[in-house]
């Protein structure tokens, strides 16, 4: 089962509620097109500022190894490393690219992929707003000192038995 993340953009001038259909789930774990075409796929999620530490952190590598003669095995070691980093943590460095945007997490969910992620978190976002539209209002009067208070019941206790069968001496 994956993890996902799922963030709300902010809203925009017109809106008044947030629009389900923008919400952006984000997977957590490795992520192979990160670890192959790293600043592609920087690009792509329109990570800037990514991108921009990236090219600054290879540029320095690149400029160390060619001060110390580094063989090319050592280089394309670096290089790889570098990209197993980026491929790990590409689900952490997109949520703070989202979330220096504007974009808020709303909540964590896990399904077999994306699209059942996306049915388990919209179903229990459905069922919360349904029971918060239907609850009752609170009311904000005090309770008068005096009014008589009853003392809560007591439920009747369990017996104790462990197992699938409810009453002692069960058939086993």
């Amino acid at each position: 089962m994956a993890v996902y993340t799922v963030h709300q953009p902010p809203l925009r001038a017109a809106d008044a509620s947030p629009d389900p259909a923008r919400f952006v789930f984000v997977r957590d774990g490795f992520s192979l097109w990160a670890f192959l075409l790293a600043p592609l796929w920087m690009l792509w999620h329109r990570m800037w500022l990514v991108l921009a530490g990236y090219v600054v952190v290879s540029v320095g590598l690149g400029t160390l190894v060619k001060a110390f003669a580094a063989t090319a095995t050592v280089t394309v070691g670096i290089g790889l490393l570098i990209s197993l980093l980026v491929g790990l943590e590409a689900g952490t460095l997109r949520r703070f690219a989202m979330s220096r945007r504007g974009w808020k997490n709303i909540g964590v969910v896990s399904g077999d992929d994306r699209e059942h992620a996306e049915r388990r978190f919209f179903d229990a976002w459905v069922g919360k707003a349904t029971s918060q539209r239907g609850a009752p209002a609170a009311s904000s009067a005090p309770i008068p000192p005096s009014a008589p208070t009853s003392p809560s019941p007591r439920l009747p206790r369990a017996p104790d038995i462990i197992g699938l069968f409810p009453e002692p001496g069960a058939p086993r």
